[in-house]
């Protein structure tokens, strides 16, 4: 058969390792099967169900009204329960992003021993699955969110025009998240102990992104070290679009940073996994 015949020709690569995203269009069936299968896998044999993916924000929520909000006594400026549940809700997202890409090889060896197909698929299938979550989520905000402005609270809604920006952000996070996770998962594949890192690192990551503590009540000298993170950035456009300017910090500088770091971080992830995923088999 000559070779102008068949339907697809799977052929060596150059020296530069970067993805061809079109490879990726081709298998977006085969990413779809694995965001099913992650849904699947994820409640399986619980009494509860996908009903935990509402459960376990609202949890995480009134803990932390209970303990940052009430016992602490940290003021938000805005109801500390909606005020938590943005906080929640955006790093939960980063979060999972960042430890189920980050176990793409260890989890996926036996799949990836068998058959040829972009591995990248694995880690989109991640960040869409995450998206989906993160969705519902965001619809659980909103329910509390309506209900303090129905009710009369201190609820603050922003110009509408800054709800633009959520996106961009949210955009911004999928990158940093799937970067991050991927960069980690091609360098476990050498320092086995880096997975045992990633929770704690993630972890410690929350009390350095303002999550259960508003920015703006940090002294304005050490605000920039915070601001390093990208994640930190990017959660106070949130808060900039659903509470309004007083209640966040933020600058188009600061925006840019972090949507500018965030695929940058990206592309050297994606590098180096293109060129880990040629001979992790070797190794792992």
């Amino acid at each position: 058969m000559k070779t102008d015949e068949w339907d697809y020709i799977i052929e060596p690569e150059g020296k530069v390792r970067f993805y061809n995203l079109t490879e990726l269009k081709k298998y977006k069936d085969l990413i779809f099967l694995f965001v099913k299968r992650d849904f699947v896998s994820m409640y399986k044999q619980t009494i509860l169900g996908p009903v935990w993916v509402v459960i376990q924000p609202i949890l995480t929520t009134l803990i932390f009204t209970i303990v940052f909000g009430r016992i602490a006594h940290i003021e938000t400026g805005v109801p500390s329960v909606i005020f938590f549940l943005i906080g929640v809700v955006v790093w939960t997202y980063f979060a999972d992003c960042v430890t189920k890409t980050s176990e793409t090889f260890i989890q996926n060896q036996n799949i990836f021993g068998k058959v040829y197909f972009p591995r990248l698929a694995v880690p989109v299938s991640v960040i869409i699955t995450n998206l989906i979550k993160f969705g519902i989520h965001l619809l659980v905000f909103f329910v509390v969110y309506l209900y303090f402005f129905a009710d009369g609270g201190n609820a603050y809604f922003g110009p509408t025009y800054y709800l633009a920006l959520v996106p961009f952000a949210l955009l911004a996070l999928a990158m940093l998240g799937m970067g991050t996770g991927i960069l980690i998962a091609a360098m476990t594949t050498k320092y086995k102990d880096l997975r045992f890192l990633v929770q704690f690192a993630i972890q410690l990551g929350l009390y350095v992104t303002p999550v259960v503590y508003p920015l703006n009540a940090v002294d304005e000298k050490f605000q920039w070290i915070l601001l390093i993170n990208p994640v930190a950035g990017l959660l106070e456009t949130f808060k900039l679009a659903f509470f309004g300017a007083d209640f966040a910090v933020f600058s188009w500088y600061q925006f840019g940073y972090c949507m500018v770091s965030s695929f940058v971080i990206l592309a050297i992830g994606m590098s180096v996994f293109r060129r880990v995923e040629r001979t992790f088999m070797d190794s792992i």
